[in-house]
């Protein structure tokens, strides 16, 4: 650990890490209320009710999308307060880094990490094309643009998501080749990350492709439809 006396490094440092905020508050909030509802569900009837205990685990995680600021908000926070203040520049820090580790993960010479390697790539051009469209529409059609909040949220976890587990993917690959370490653990590393890249990185697109639509379907609402 080494303190920084640049100035702009500090404010560069400090711009990633409130940028990433949140995306880890809401991504992990939201998820955590997604896998301790599958608890429910795999519990069948029986998650339902209070014996088992899988139904107080979704309610313990049902607030943690509330406090601290509501999923809505963290998304209106990542779009104007992060995304926009610099005019996307700590945003294009973070798809440099997303690139540089689909790249590393395309080049090597294991095809479970090319497989993760591709569909990162393609994730990653979902999300800044979708990031493109929000600097396009910012001033002309603000409405547009807040209702793409949540998706757009979506969208970053998504991707950060699959970007994290393919980094650690190659470092398991790394000892894997050097034959160190617990080399079970390595393993599901990498099957773990193939995972997510198979089953979920696919929805970057989806969400992309609903931040794009803006609010043209909700302009055509009337008072009177309600």
């Amino acid at each position: 650990m080494h303190a920084i006396s640049d100035p702009e490094e500090k404010k560069r440092n400090l711009f990633l890490a409130e940028f990433m905020i949140p995306i880890v508050k809401g991504g992990g909030t939201e998820m955590g209320i997604e896998v301790t509802s599958l608890g429910i569900q795999i519990h069948g009837g029986m998650g339902f009710i209070e014996e088992t205990g899988a139904a107080q685990h979704w309610r313990d995680s049902r607030i943690t999308t509330i406090y601290e600021g509501t999923t809505g908000i963290q998304a209106n926070d990542l779009l104007f307060r992060k995304l926009m203040r610099d005019q996307g520049a700590t945003a294009k820090v973070v798809f440099g880094e997303v690139y540089v580790t689909a790249k590393a993960l395309g080049a090597s010479g294991k095809p479970e990490l090319q497989a993760i390697g591709q569909r990162l790539g393609a994730a990653l051009k979902a999300w800044t094309d979708a990031t493109e469209w929000l600097a396009a529409n910012a001033k002309t059609s603000l409405s547009g643009v807040l209702t793409a909040a949540v998706p757009y949220l979506h969208l970053a976890v998504t991707v950060s998501g699959g970007w994290f587990m393919g980094k650690a993917a190659l470092v398991a690959a790394g000892y894997l080749d050097k034959g160190e370490g617990d080399q079970t653990f390595y393993r599901a590393k990498i099957a773990t990350a193939h995972f997510y890249a198979d089953q979920l990185l696919p929805q970057a697109a989806s969400y992309a492709e609903t931040v794009k639509a803006g609010d043209a379907a909700l302009a055509a609402f009337t008072d009177e439809m309600f």
